[in-house]
């Protein structure tokens, strides 16, 4: 149903999926979504996985989760976390992945959807110390196109090398507001 769901939402805004990668080789993962721009962008994601069938689930601020609405912040795949208390982060999201068969954990590195100098590097040490790979996806408004286009191996690879390639790859990738989003992540 949410496939249908999915390609729905995107072919009525006049969005294509755009996938190039065997899911089906990909049990788990941590996926970095960029750019995050605007709130629009969790629409255009949501449907493109949704109609990739993906098993994502995302961290949300807790707030979110509890009002009447949180229960369907939680069926989108919303894990409420109260960021007031001092909580190891990675290593809580590496062991909701050793622990499951199949997710996809999302992430969005710029923190915020408002001009961020730096990403945070959060998502490299949670697919590290959970040993998944990171995989890439997007939303590009100028080819209003959304989907997965890359995996990043993390075993043996450092920080900076990490950086280096997923920054090339986010280069030729046009977010919703360009002036916020800094191409230059590190």
């Amino acid at each position: 149903m949410k496939k249908t769901i999915g390609k729905l939402m995107l072919d009525i805004v006049g969005w294509k999926l755009d996938n190039h990668l065997d899911l089906s080789a990909i049990d788990k993962c941590v996926l970095v979504c960029a750019p995050h721009t605007s709130n629009w962008d969790f629409y255009y994601t949501i449907a493109a996985f949704w109609q990739m069938g993906i098993p994502m689930k995302m961290f949300i601020k807790d707030a979110w989760t509890k009002p009447w609405y949180g229960y369907f912040i939680k069926q989108l795949g919303g894990i409420g976390i109260d960021r007031t208390q001092n909580k190891n982060m990675v290593e809580f999201a590496s062991q909701l992945l050793k622990s499951s068969a199949h997710l996809y954990l999302i992430n969005t590195p710029e923190g915020t959807r408002s001009y961020s100098p730096k990403w945070k590097t959060g998502f490299y040490y949670i697919a590290q110390e959970a040993q998944v790979p990171i995989v890439l996806g997007y939303c590009d408004y100028k080819e209003k196109r959304a989907g997965l286009s890359k995996i990043v191996p993390v075993e043996n690879r450092t920080l900076e090398e990490i950086l280096a390639e997923i920054e090339a790859f986010y280069q030729n990738v046009t977010a919703k507001y360009p002036e916020k989003f800094n191409k230059k992540i590190y």
